[in-house]
């Protein structure tokens, strides 16, 4: 759980096509183009003093084959520690991503498919390298679902979302990246009520709160809840939250 001290903003640039883009609901039909530099995006991020990027290829997300090495290390001579997936199907290129300089692989349909290969990479790496990413969306019998390979897949025999949770975390795994695609890119707020349950189940996961992130009140409800950051994305890009005021926000206490 956060302690509201090391709460960590990450700005999100998602790529597609090498550009800079934001799906609704992860839906591919439903893009909105912002920019065609990712770069330039990103150094008005460092700017105003972020420390992490968390970027996303979509193409990969989608067809495999990871291809934002050559963007990485100039992110880097930027400041910015990056955190990155999309399609992290293999140990080849879990390896490529490190050696291009991404400091944490985030690991979407594969931490689903087979969590228990996910954690024998952390213990390779180290359980700090790797984000699990388990993005899900509530059934009709209120049970939170994953769906994979960029949300376009469910499975009714995957494990649910606390399952998993619990598994990473008995491994040592420390960050978790949780998405509600119902609130992914809507503006509509972060399920608050979500991350607070997952933040007092599982202490040792540092969640990442994403999705529907609005502004500055919906950045403090999840410090308050217990996550260890935020990912910000479409808020950012529409110039609705300062990055700037959000890095510098900080409680006067912890709230936990």
């Amino acid at each position: 759980m956060s302690d509201g001290q090391d709460f960590t903003l990450l700005p999100a640039i998602d790529v597609r096509h090498g550009r800079v883009v934001r799906l609704a609901q992860g839906d591919y039909a439903r893009e909105t183009r912002y920019a065609d530099d990712p770069l330039a995006v990103a150094e008005g991020f460092a700017a105003a003093g972020a420390q992490w990027l968390h970027l996303v290829d979509l193409d990969a997300a989608r067809h495999g084959g990871w291809s934002l090495a050559a963007l990485v290390p100039r992110l880097r001579d930027l400041g910015l520690r990056v955190q990155s997936g999309g399609g992290v199907r293999s140990a080849e290129m879990l390896a490529q991503m490190f050696d291009a300089g991404v400091e944490r692989a985030v690991v979407g349909s594969l931490a689903v498919a087979q969590p228990e290969l996910v954690c024998e990479w952390a213990g390779v790496h180290g359980a700090g390298r790797i984000t699990v990413a388990l993005d899900t969306r509530r059934d009709a019998d209120g049970r939170w679902r994953l769906p994979t390979h960029g949300w376009t897949r469910s499975d009714p025999d995957a494990p649910l979302l606390e399952t998993l949770c619990g598994r990473f975390a008995g491994a040592g795994l420390r960050h978790l990246l949780c998405t509600d695609i119902d609130r992914d890119g809507m503006l509509s707020g972060p399920n608050i009520e979500l991350y607070r349950g997952l933040a007092a189940r599982f202490p040792s996961l540092r969640i990442q709160a994403s999705g529907g992130v609005r502004g500055l009140d919906d950045v403090r409800a999840a410090r308050a809840a217990g996550c260890g950051g935020a990912v910000l994305g479409r808020a950012l890009l529409e110039g609705r939250l300062d990055l700037r005021t959000a890095l510098q926000d900080r409680p006067e206490q912890s709230p936990c």
